[in-house]
């Protein structure tokens, strides 16, 4: 179980009431464990080598870590012409150049303040993040310097799908990278309970789209934060324990510099990360968020 330490204490907690998190809030955790495939029709990433998940909640698995072993063609290309296919699967949009040289290692004091004010700005407008969602980019064949585009390109996907719905929608994304996990992101945001279902069926053609390639299984992992839909209207002392010690997990490749003023206990290295290393919908970014003062 992880401890959140909390700005603000819940209501129910100042009268003595007892809230616990989640029993199975992993938030996306990292681990070596090998994993058998859960269907014949997507096949899961070759797990030959030293297969690497990503666990979520209580479900225990996400993504594999591509290895050696039996590889399609596409993924037997050299690293520039999987970066070329990648581009070509992902024409039009553009955004800010990942150039080789604009690396970080972690997330900065500044990275921290701001996420965690978007944050709180989302449950101020009535966005509260109740979702959290983990794509390892690495396991679907995206090269790290385009990580930062192929998370662009889902978040932009997921808000057009939600507003179809007449849904609005607040997010933010953290990357991280390095041996034994690879590059990946991580996410969290709002989803109106009647809409997860529907979401959750666009997911995985929606990483097709992105890659250019077939999905493969447990690239994305996606859970209610607090382990069921609602908790943010049902119970929203729980729901506010369970988002704080997400938010802290998705925040522990904070530098240490960042972890010492925020009072993050939980830290792991981030890893290198080619271009954007985090990421708000614009909604709840600084910008929006001074206009509302």
């Amino acid at each position: 179980m992880m401890n959140a330490t909390m700005s603000k204490t819940p209501q129910s907690a100042r009268h003595g009431g007892a809230l616990k998190l989640h029993r199975g809030a992993t938030f996306g955790e990292v681990s070596i464990a090998p994993l058998q495939p859960k269907t014949r029709q997507n096949s899961p990433i070759p797990e030959t080598g030293t297969a690497c998940a990503i666990s979520y909640s209580n479900s225990g698995v996400a993504a594999n870590l591509p290895c050696n072993g039996d590889t399609s063609e596409a993924e037997r290309a050299p690293p520039h012409e999987r970066q070329a296919r990648f581009r070509e699967a992902r024409p039009g949009r553009g955004g800010a150049r990942n150039h080789a040289d604009r690396e970080s290692h972690s997330l900065t004091t500044a990275h921290v303040a701001n996420l965690r004010a978007a944050e709180r700005h989302a449950a101020r407008i009535g966005l509260p993040f109740n979702r959290m969602i983990s794509i390892h980019w690495e396991g679907a064949g995206v090269p790290l310097a385009d990580m930062a585009k192929a998370t662009g390109r889902f978040t932009d996907l997921m808000a057009k799908a939600l507003a179809r719905h007449g849904s609005g929608i607040a997010w933010l994304w953290t990357h991280e990278n390095g041996d034994g996990k690879g590059g990946h992101c991580h996410l969290l945001a709002h989803v109106p309970a009647d809409l997860v279902s529907r979401l959750t069926a666009l997911q995985r053609g929606w990483l097709r789209r992105i890659t250019g390639q077939p999905y493969r299984a447990r690239v994305i992992h996606s859970k209610p934060i607090g382990g069921r839909l609602g908790l943010e209207t049902g119970n929203p002392d729980l729901h506010a324990v369970n988002l704080e010690a997400a938010l802290s997990y998705v925040l522990k490749g904070a530098s240490p510099e960042a972890a010492s003023q925020f009072g993050l206990e939980r830290l792991e290295p981030g890893g290198r990360v080619i271009g954007k290393r985090c990421g708000t919908s614009q909604n709840i970014g600084a910008k929006a968020r001074k206009a509302k003062e």
